[in-house]
């Protein structure tokens, strides 16, 4: 077997910039699709399959029979891979047939040096790659690369978040690749052929996106007030003075998971168990929640601080061992405590700040009564009502009580997650009109039966 370019040196630094630097991208980028854990820099991945896939100079002597020649050769391909790992070249059609054209050569050598294999013309074709398969792909950026670099990419994972983030990056896309889009917006300025790879599909995507959103909006903004700053909360925080008078946008509630303090003093006060209340330990813009107690030691309300964060607050009420500490007595809180009064039914909830959106990033303000009563006035239609796993293992809630999946969430929750649920039937049915409108055949194959006609963004209920 031929030596692979990785087996003899790698730009090293360009691909650790490259790397690096994709940490600080967002628009466009997978890590946007979905957060995964362990989540491979696609630069890297890019580099590493380029790498192993062409050839080393010294592999072939009979065209480069020199030293010199060899390093000639070697410092190419660097400048290839170099250009190769930037991340605005993901896209540069130039830069990805140099890159493509290489792999080819290499592998049309490979082709030639097994010749004389029995099954050459099932394994050596030298007009077709090697196909790529990944049994654990998870964020799926190596599967992804490989697409990108021309192999026909194969993907699995034992995880549906890991299956569902793959389909959407490497198996669906193709399939609509070089289409216009169907919405009716795109379609008024567009011309046939104007769209390249999967832009005909991201601008339906943003475009459905948007109604969606809009639809949401009107059904849900009742639930979801903006807050006005107003002067008596610009007294307290003299931060907010730029805002006074504006009504801010709400992205966040953080809520605090309560139980009944153990301490007979306290028996009737919900207390929180919250690892941290440090909200932000960014430097220079460290924000944290204080824990007030009432003057006559009978409740306690939250109010946000900005500042240096205090160790105590760095370190909450809830310790990995020991479990937590009741906050108006220092009571301790045992794990076997908390997890009998979730399972009695005695753990409830506490608003335990706000989070707004600002023209220079986040806005964190105390929570109010109102905003709390709201949220608890909130009534679904409907909750999952499957059991959660026994596995105490690796699922901890039914331990504490929350044994269905419909627990995990607040009603404001569940209220959302359905109302977005049920838009999707709404928003499906404009999407499937739109594309029969732009010619589309409109047969029965979804996309779980590999269609790309009008009914393909129908996709099967989950189990």
């Amino acid at each position: 077997m031929a030596r692979k370019l990785i087996e003899v040196a790698l730009p090293l630094k360009a691909i650790n910039e490259a790397s690096a630097r994709e940490k600080s991208i967002r628009h466009g980028h997978p890590s946007a699709l979905h957060l995964w854990w362990a989540r491979r820099p696609l630069a890297a991945a890019r580099a590493v399959l380029f790498a192993q896939l062409v050839d080393d100079p010294s592999a072939h002597p009979e065209l480069f029979p020199t030293e010199e020649a060899q390093h000639v050769e070697r410092e190419r391909l660097f400048r290839i891979l170099e250009d190769l790992v930037v991340w605005e070249n993901t896209t540069n059609e130039g830069v990805l047939k140099r890159a493509r054209a290489e792999i080819e050569r290499s592998w049309r050598l490979t082709c030639a040096e097994h010749a004389d294999d029995p099954r050459a013309a099932e394994l050596y074709n030298p007009d077709v790659l090697p196909a790529f398969h990944d049994p654990f792909a998870g964020g799926g950026a190596i599967p992804l690369e490989a697409q990108r670099l021309g192999l026909e990419s194969y993907a699995s994972d034992l995880n549906p978040v890991a299956v569902l983030i793959n389909k959407a990056m490497i198996e669906i896309p193709p399939r609509f690749a070089h289409r216009p889009p169907v919405n009716p917006e795109s379609r008024q300025r567009t011309t046939t052929g104007a769209y390249r790879g999967a832009q005909g599909l991201a601008e339906d995507v943003r475009y459905y996106g948007a109604l969606l959103k809009s639809l949401a909006y009107e059904k849900l903004s009742s639930y979801y007030p903006p807050i006005r700053v107003t002067p008596e909360m610009v007294e307290t925080r003299p931060d907010l003075r730029p805002h006074q008078g504006q009504d801010l946008t709400v992205i966040a509630y953080l809520w605090a998971r309560t139980v009944k303090s153990p301490d007979p003093a306290y028996h009737d006060v919900d207390v929180p168990l919250v690892a941290s209340f440090a909200l932000s330990t960014k430097a220079g813009k460290e924000v944290w929640v204080e824990h007030v107690i009432d003057e006559n030691r009978t409740g306690y309300h939250f109010e946000v601080r900005l500042g240096p964060v205090p160790e105590g607050a760095k370190r909450g009420t809830m310790q990995r061992s020991g479990g937590g500490t009741c906050i108006l007595s220092q009571a301790p809180m045992p794990f076997t405590y908390l997890r009998s009064e979730g399972r009695a039914g005695r753990m409830g909830t506490r608003l335990m700040a706000i989070v707004c959106e600002g023209p220079r990033g986040r806005i964190y303000l105390n929570p109010t009564d109102e905003q709390e009563q709201r949220a608890r006035n909130t009534n679904p239609s409907w909750k999952p009502e499957m059991d959660l796993p026994s596995n105490t293992r690796d699922f901890k809630t039914p331990l504490y009580g929350l044994t269905t999946y419909g627990d995990l969430f607040t009603p404001r929750q569940l209220l959302t997650l359905t109302t977005f649920s049920d838009l999707l039937d709404d928003v499906r049915d404009t999407v499937r009109k739109d594309a029969v409108a732009a010619d589309f055949v409109d047969d029965d194959s979804g996309l779980a039966n590999a269609g790309s006609g009008a009914r393909a963004g129908r996709v099967p209920s989950p189990v």
